[in-house]
């Protein structure tokens, strides 16, 4: 359905429902009707400022796409999230008017509904007059305001005061695919539950017990729900997310993870001593280049690393290898009784970098999807564990990157490889950190990988504005807030605000927090699933009246507390949240370190890089990372593809198992990976050929052919004085 249809529809509905409710007999509470008739009101009034809006976006929008086979944008972005708003709302409306005077209808409850659904579009309004205010300020084919003081700092500051709580209670999730609704209802409140008591007990079982005791009224009051997890998306420290987001390292959760996972022969969790390599140089293979271990903030260290192999190769189980293995986690699955058939060597390597902000989890939390790669793919893995921020801020991840990068080709045939091809593979961080790698190599004169498998990387760690990164308002998945503390963390800003752990060892204990975390994600579920079961309870939720203390309200946005961050158009106001949240905006000079921020590299680091293939969301906040990184290389002749999946958040990867949409989005990666090792070849006159693969877009570009010898790619990648 077209725009204009939608907006049509829409139009209709609401005149149906204002007839249907301005008549009607059969409502007994006045006071839920007369909220249903201006709650359409309201929404018919937002719907016709909105196809203004949306209009003036696609009519420009195609001019920020890669080419013409890749339409994906922010500006289109934001289109698609208004789109999916007046879809639910046209269908919430249309049962309104159709059953207002039966006897079954539920007037409070669909009140509630509508309300919250004419605040989001009153909310998303204001995302799309600033989206406005970028294109104005921005030139064509710029999707980034580097501007100090312009668009960056005002939404900044919009994201302090805008009301975000509906976004986290009934309309949680709205944009993105159906069958990953309960998760994001079932994690939040989990998060919630255990945010409210994460200050208010020192005892673990105390606090665990609240927890219990809290989650609960979550599942029958969205209001509230929102409303708490803008609180802490807004007031609660790294510490607090570290914990959370190191949930899916616990023991039980890995466990049932596991349960659906491919099993493996090989899973084995290395440490590697920081001893200095002597790698060849890829323009000389005679002669060398040290590659010292990490030294950053305290040091030479150990690197850990996981190698996750389907099959057993050749050198897997060597007493060299598990010499490295000793005293720490894995394991092998061989066949009882029966000496163990190895397989010969791949000629291929997938060296991995984990997601998770620079901050959070190891390869434990990826194991999943890695082991679906390996299987489909035929390869070892080796993912490393790098140190995380703030305990371990820039550059000290990216040193143990390289050096883990470089330890790999000295000893692939410990890990089953002969790598004769070499992929580099990462999500989100781990995508940063593949790129970054890429270019140290080049830096150091040491061979380059043969492609790079990015997923939704972030290519930008800055707090300049896109129309993508709008969508951090709303994301429950990437809130600006804990965008910024992961951002400030890595650059070392925010180093003494988090309470150091005791050893700097990812893959060790994750302390009391996240174990309590596991209970209250368990409540959480079995409390989501029980309402599912006892509908009535739904019914009888109202409007909250107990918020708790430190909890944003909502309240209309006037002239006093305006005080002037954005200009809107005349006749509409924002809702703002009563309590201002703090954030500190990333400004730290190192995050224009092209080592930080790949985007802002200088050519002659780009244009050694290998093969690139970006896969990407279309409502991910950091999509216009991936457009604009690509766009950059592109401009300088470098052969990259962008690949845009539909309907999924950031970080969908480490989702893989949840719905269909995951598990092909996955899919699509272990295409591209597949395609670093085959290096298809590309028509060199730039014409992008089409890819057909279902709910993603795709184009590609290769201006070089991807048919060399390696030692030809490495002799092009070879650093110039």
């Amino acid at each position: 359905m077209e725009n204009q249809a939608v907006f049509s529809a829409l139009e209709a509905v609401c005149e149906d429902a204002i007839a249907a409710l301005s008549g009607q007999t059969g409502i007994s509470d006045t006071e839920a009707a007369s909220r249903l008739l201006e709650s359409v009101r309201h929404i018919q009034g937002h719907g016709r400022a909105l196809q203004h809006v949306v209009k003036c976006f696609t009519s420009v929008f195609h001019h920020f796409d890669l080419d013409p086979e890749t339409p994906a944008n922010g500006y289109r972005t934001l289109v698609k999230v208004v789109r999916a708003c007046v879809l639910h709302v046209i269908q919430k409306a249309r049962y309104v008017a159709d059953n207002c005077n039966s006897a079954f209808f539920r007037a409070e409850h669909n009140a509630s509904e509508l309300e919250a659904y004419s605040t989001a579009l009153r909310q998303l309004r204001a995302l799309m007059y600033l989206g406005q205010r970028l294109l104005g300020e921005n030139g064509v084919d710029q999707l980034y305001s580097t501007q100090d003081q312009g668009i960056s700092h005002s939404f900044v500051r919009e994201y302090m005061s805008l009301h975000k709580a509906c976004f986290y209670g009934r309309c949680l999730g709205f944009q993105f695919s159906p069958a990953l609704r309960p998760f994001f209802q079932t994690v939040v409140i989990s998060m919630v539950s255990f945010g409210e008591n994460w200050k208010k007990q020192q005892s673990g079982i105390g606090r665990a017990a609240l927890s219990i005791l809290t989650s609960g009224k979550y599942v029958v009051d969205p209001e509230l729900r929102g409303a708490e997890f803008e609180r802490i998306t807004q007031n609660l420290d790294m510490h607090f997310w570290k914990a959370f987001w190191n949930l899916t390292e616990s023991e039980l959760l890995s466990g049932l993870a596991s349960i659906t996972a491919n099993t493996v022969q090989v899973n084995l969790t290395l440490t590697v001593p920081p001893v200095t390599l002597r790698m060849p140089l890829a323009s000389d293979h005679r002669l060398c280049v040290a590659v010292h271990p990490p030294v950053a903030h305290w040091g030479p260290g150990h690197v850990k690393m996981r190698l996750i192999s389907h099959t057993l190769r050749e050198g897997q189980d060597s007493e060299e290898l598990l010499a490295y293995s000793e005293g720490t986690s894995g394991s092998m699955s061989l066949p009882s009784g029966f000496r163990p058939q190895r397989g010969a060597h791949s000629p291929r390597l997938v060296v991995h970098f984990h997601g998770g902000g620079f901050v959070a989890q190891t390869s434990k939390s990826h194991e999943s999807y890695l082991k679906s790669w390996s299987r489909q793919l035929g390869v070892p893995i080796l993912s490393v564990d790098y140190s995380l921020a703030p305990e371990a801020p820039f550059p000290r991840a990216l040193e143990e990157c390289f050096y883990a990068y470089c330890w790999a080709l000295q000893n692939c045939h410990l890990l089953g490889s002969t790598a004769e091809r070499v992929c580099l593979a990462g999500d989100s961080a781990g995508g940063n950190l593949c790129i970054t790698v890429s270019m140290r190599a080049i830096s150091n004169g040491v061979r380059v990988p043969d492609g790079i498998m990015a997923a939704y990387p972030a290519t930008l760690l800055t707090a300049d504005a896109s129309p993508s990164r709008l969508l951090t308002l709303i994301d429950p998945m990437l809130p600006l807030g804990v965008l910024c503390k992961c951002i400030n963390s890595y650059a070392g800003v925010e180093c003494q605000t988090v309470e150091p752990t005791e050893e700097l060892d990812t893959l060790g204990a994750l302390g009391r927090e996240t174990a309590l975390l596991l209970t209250d994600l368990t409540q959480g579920a079995s409390s989501w699933f029980q309402s599912l079961l006892d509908p009535v309870s739904l019914s009888l939720s109202s409007p909250p009246s107990h918020i708790p203390q430190g909890a944003p309200k909502a309240k209309s946005c006037d002239a006093e507390h305006n005080n002037g961050l954005v200009d809107y158009p005349e006749g509409f106001v924002p809702l703002r949240s009563e309590q201002l949240s703090e954030v500190r905006t990333p400004n730290a000079p190192i995050l224009r370190n092209p080592y930080v921020s790949p985007l802002l590299a200088p050519n002659n680091l780009l244009k050694g890089l290998p093969p690139l293939h970006i896969v990407a969301s279309a409502l991910d906040a950091m999509l216009d990372d991936s457009v604009m990184f690509a766009k950059r290389l592109r401009s300088i002749g470098q052969p990259v593809t962008l690949s845009v999946v539909e309907d999924l958040p950031h970080g969908f990867l480490s989702l893989f198992q949840l719905s269909k949409e995951t598990q092909e989005a996955s899919d699509i990666c272990t295409q591209r990976i597949r395609d670093v090792f085959e290096q298809y070849p590309v028509s060199a006159n730039c014409e992008q050929p089409k890819v057909h693969l279902n709910n993603h877009i795709t184009a590609v570009t290769d201006p070089f052919g991807l048919s060399r010898r390696d030692e030809e790619l490495e002799g092009e990648n070879e650093l110039s004085d």
